[in-house]
Parts: structure tokens; sequence; C-alpha cells
């Protein structure tokens, strides 16, 4: 408990700083570990990788509190990198939404982000629609009054400029969120010369979603402080591994696959094999 208090207070710090932070989303306990040991210095974990690489879904509003819980321990316990993940809509009646604030607290991730959005297909042609914004900003509030940690960071995540396009609607919402007691706002496709407004007229860091086509260069410029690279994983692992065995199929040879038989050694030292066989030679086994 008390290195999650301290990956919390860490996460904290970095926002404090004023710098941007680059934090690529992992699929999964390896490539979480793998972002940690490349430098990187959080590590994010979302419904739409959880989705993919857990369940083998689209990220339609089919996962449960439980699952995304479930899914983010494993991410805390696999590094000693600060985790941000994504709480959805915040799943509860604000109510009880110290239930969702509670699930991942003790999972031991350091900042969740709740969104006002409340369709399904977010990732489709579908239609899409906004919460009402008292109640989206009820939803702040009350995981903000629920935490037991004060350094575990609320996000608020507004998808009104996604949606309708309409950056006064974003603007109204975000600072009724901050208002309301969000440490951070969260909105979504939006411009580096929204991003501008958005921190002049909000008094709270902003965290974004990495601009296609831009840098972490063109992030900064713009005034993130956290950019969260959603699928980063999740893609280059389906780029990959699809390459890969398209490539075997092909010549009916797993030694023509890079990387398969010569990264044997690499990987099992990174996992921790050797270490392994030294605790068990300290413990007494033959």
């Amino acid at each position: 408990m008390n290195g999650h208090r301290e990956q919390r207070a860490r996460l904290r710090a970095l926002v404090a700083s004023g710098r941007t932070i680059p934090v690529p989303g992992a699929t999964d306990a390896l490539s979480a570990r793998l972002i940690e040991a490349h430098g990187f210095e959080s590590v994010y974990i979302g419904s739409y990788a959880t989705a993919a690489s857990r369940f083998g879904l689209p990220d339609t509003g089919l996962l449960s509190l439980d699952d995304l819980a479930a899914q983010a321990r494993t991410i805390v316990n696999a590094v000693k990198l600060p985790v941000i993940a994504d709480a959805e809509g915040g799943f509860n009646h604000p109510a009880n939404l110290w239930r969702t604030v509670q699930a991942f607290e003790q999972a031991g991730v350091a900042a969740i982000h709740i969104e006002d959005h409340s369709g399904t297909g977010k990732h489709t042609e579908l239609p899409q629609r906004l919460r009402p914004l008292e109640d989206a900003a009820a939803r702040i509030r009350a995981a903000v009054e629920a935490r037991e940690d004060p350094d575990f960071l609320i996000v608020a995540r507004s998808d009104a400029n996604w949606i309708s396009g309409d950056l006064e609607d974003t603007m109204r919402r975000l600072e009724a969120y901050a208002a309301a007691g969000a440490d951070m706002v969260f909105p979504t496709l939006v411009t580096p010369a929204q991003i501008a407004e958005i921190r002049r007229r909000v008094a709270k860091p902003v965290m974004i979603v990495d601009m296609p086509g831009g840098t972490l260069a063109d992030e900064k410029r713009a005034g993130a402080s956290i950019v969260l690279y959603y699928a980063f994983s999740a893609l280059v692992q389906f780029d990959a591994l699809g390459r890969a065995l398209e490539r075997f199929k092909a010549t009916r040879d797993a030694n023509a696959v890079p990387g398969y038989r010569e990264r044997v050694r690499d990987f099992e030292s990174f996992m921790g094999y050797r270490e392994f066989a030294e605790r068990a030679r300290r413990y007494g086994a033959s």
C-alpha cells in the first residue's frame, strides 16, 4: 500500500512539474514492463486495450467495473510506475460512485479518468450521447469526495468536442468539472489552438490523447500536461504479430520470422528466469 501511495505522489509531482509527460498505453503486464524498461514515467491502461487484449472484443461498452479494475491491478503489480486507468463513465450513480473509486484505489492505480460520454460504440459511426452536465459534474464531485488517498488523481474527461465539435459546450463542461474538484481536465479530439484556449479558461492541468500526425513536441507546445498514447501497445502488437504470423504461414518456417528464435535468451532474461533460479538455490532447491 505504501508503494501505491508513493506512485500516486510521484504522478501528482509529474503533473505539477510543468513538463509534458508521454504515457504509452499497455495491453497487459508484459507490455507495461516494457514501457517501464524503456524509461517512461507512467503507464496507461484503458478500455480499448483491455477489451481487445483480455477478451478479443471491440470497446463498445461491454466491459464492467470489475473487468477494468482487475486488468488495472495486473498492470500495477507488474511495474513500479504510476498507472493511469480508464473508469469509463464511472459505472455507478453518483451516490454509489464511491464503489468505483474504491475498486481502482484498491487496485493500486494512481489516477482514473471519468467521462461524460453515455453511449456505446464510441469508435463507430453510431449516434453518440453525452450525459447532462449536472449529472456528469456530480459524478466528478462524488469521486473526489470518495477517494481515501488525496494524491489519487480524479481526471474529468469530456467528449463534447468529439461528438458535436462544440468547443463552448466543452468549455462549460470542463469548467463545471473543475469546480466539482477534478484534478485535471481531459478534452478529446481537440486541436492545439483549442487546448490553449482551454488552458486559458480552465485553471487545471490538461490531459489529452496523442494527436495523429503530431509529435510530443507539438503536444508540448499545445500545453498538454499528460499525453495518453492509449492504443500504442495494442496497435503495435497487432501489426507485429500479424506480420510474423503471415510470414510463418507463407514460408512454413518459423526460423524465417525475425526475433522468434534469436530473442529467447533476451526474453527470458527480461522476464527474470535467472533471478528465479538464484532464489531457488538460496532456498535449497537442488
